[in-house]
């Protein structure tokens, strides 16, 4: 059994097969929804069924509010069809030479730059530039059918390589290998298969407006990606990026992080640590990173910002900055790192 699906306000439809969320049919379609985590954290595909009716996951409480969910509002990544629908949502434009693919990797320099961090680097098909927005990621596609997920850390920039940050999930199937902890180590010159380029957590250079980055953990990859390629492109709007960590040294990249302050009149580092040990020494901001952002811009109305990391900050910041810090709902851009144990709680509530 299928169902039409209109989408508004551009008229396109598309058809979605029973059991298949209304996302994965509209990409399959060519039509690009926004969406990010697929996992029903980050809330970037949330939207309005005007008519009809659905089946949504569990998943949705943690982002959508039963006020909103009577008004219609779902994540599409969490809801099927049940019936010929009608819905609201923004579409996504990408360039032409933006194309997702399914590719082989060859993993060519592993440098460990902190306990539970690898930055890897892989060399892309040479036949073909990759081609990417920076902020959207790559799925690496296991052996048994699984995949995981991780953001580009560098700018677009032809056939270079390709830089990741993989963090340390022990028990992951995927880290295990990457840190050499389970029953096989990655090595360099390792051929792994890819699909990419996903997502639609990307700079939206079309915009004159003032940027907040607020991220946690390896959340900073993708933000990474982002400001070289503002570096690159020699867009000066101001920025300022709050890094989320327990302890100083979380913040794995802030040498490289000052360096850009130093350089860039327009940007700012506000780092927040939320458990320092006393040997740390730590003098600096204290406390929830999102909390942070709310000190110090009461106002966000005429800002964008783009949140990267745990499932849990994300949602936090959206709700705070949306209810109290009056910023506009659709300029708030967000991945949410999603672990293999965040997936595992998902698949048992569904259950």
């Amino acid at each position: 059994m299928s169902f039409n699906i209109t989408v508004h306000p551009s008229n396109h439809q598309f058809i979605a097969k029973e059991g298949q969320t209304i996302l994965d049919a509209a990409l399959e379609a060519g039509i690009i929804l926004p969406y990010s985590c697929k996992s029903g954290s980050c809330g970037s595909c949330k939207g309005k069924v005007l008519s009809g009716t659905i089946e949504q996951s569990p998943a949705v409480s943690q982002v959508v509010s039963e006020e909103e969910k009577e008004q219609g509002l779902t994540l599409f990544c969490q809801a099927s069809a049940t019936s010929d629908l009608e819905i609201e949502s923004r579409e996504i434009r990408m360039a032409s030479d933006i194309q997702v693919r399914k590719m082989p990797v060859r993993v060519i320099e592993m440098e460990k730059v902190a306990d539970d961090v690898m930055v890897l680097k892989l060399q892309m098909p040479a036949a073909e530039p990759f081609r990417y927005y920076a902020g959207q990621y790559v799925e690496f596609i296991l052996k048994d059918g699984r995949r995981r997920s991780y953001s580009m850390a560098s700018a677009p920039n032809g056939n270079e390589p390709v830089e990741l940050h993989i963090r340390h999930m022990p028990g992951g199937v995927f880290t295990d290998h990457v840190f050499g902890t389970g029953a096989t180590q990655m090595k360099v010159r390792e051929i792994l298969r890819a699909e990419g380029p996903l997502g639609s957590f990307f700079l939206r250079e079309d915009s004159d407006k003032p940027i907040v980055f607020i991220v946690s953990g390896t959340g900073f990859a993708p933000v990474k990606a982002m400001m070289e390629a503002l570096i690159e492109k020699g867009i000066t709007r101001p920025v300022t990026l709050y890094w989320g960590g327990r302890r100083p040294k979380d913040l794995y990249m802030s040498e490289l992080v000052k360096q850009w302050e130093q350089q860039l009149p327009f940007f700012t580092f506000v780092p927040v640590i939320s458990d320092a040990l006393p040997e740390d020494n730590w003098r600096g901001r204290t406390g929830f990173v999102h909390k942070a952002i709310v000190e110090d811009f009461p106002d966000l109305s005429s800002h964008q910002v783009y949140a990267c990391g745990a499932p849990i900050m994300v949602s936090s910041a959206r709700k705070e900055f949306v209810a109290n810090c009056s910023l506009p709902e659709s300029e708030f851009y967000a991945d949410s790192f999603t672990s293999e144990a965040d997936t595992a709680m998902q698949e048992a509530a569904k259950a």
